[in-house]
C-alpha cells in the first residue's frame, strides 16, 4: 500500500458509522453482511448506510457482491492488512518488542460475550 491509498483508507475510516461497518464486516468475516442488516445493526436509514458503503468500497477497504436481491458487502482483508502493515512497516525504530504486545493482544482478543479462545493465523 503507498501512501495515497493509505490517506484515502484512513479518510473513509475517519467517520464514526463507516468505521463502525468495517468493524462489523471485520467480525462479520468473509461471508459480510447484506446491505439492509448494516443499515439495521448501524442504526441509520438504507440511504445514508448507501452513501457510506459507498465510499468505503471506493478507499479499497470493503467489496460488495451480489447474492439473489441483495447486495452483500465484506472486509477486503487483504487491504486492511496492508493499511495495517503501511502503519507497522517501521515500528519502533527496529525494536519490534516494543510493538509486540498490542498486536498479540488484538491477534487474541475475545469476541464480545464470547468467553472461548479463538485460533489465530498468522498471515505473511
Amino acid at each position: 500500500m503507498n501512501e495515497g491509498q493509505a490517506q484515502t483508507a484512513f479518510a473513509a475510516l475517519s467517520q464514526e458509522t463507516r468505521l463502525r461497518i468495517v468493524r462489523m464486516l471485520v467480525k462479520a468475516g468473509p461471508g459480510g453482511m447484506a446491505a439492509g442488516a448494516l443499515a439495521e445493526a448501524s442504526d441509520v436509514s438504507a440511504s445514508n448506510v448507501s452513501f457510506h458503503l459507498k465510499d468505503l468500497e471506493h478507499s479499497g477497504l470493503i467489496r460488495a457482491r451480489r447474492e439473489a436481491r441483495s447486495i452483500v458487502y465484506s472486509a477486503d482483508y487483504k487491504e486492511l492488512r496492508g493499511l495495517i502493515e503501511f502503519l507497522m512497516t517501521d515500528c519502533c525504530a527496529g525494536h519490534p518488542d516494543i510493538c509486540d504486545p498490542a498486536l498479540a493482544k488484538a491477534c487474541h482478543a475475545q469476541p464480545t460475550g464470547k468467553s472461548r479462545k479463538r485460533k489465530t493465523r498468522v498471515l505473511a
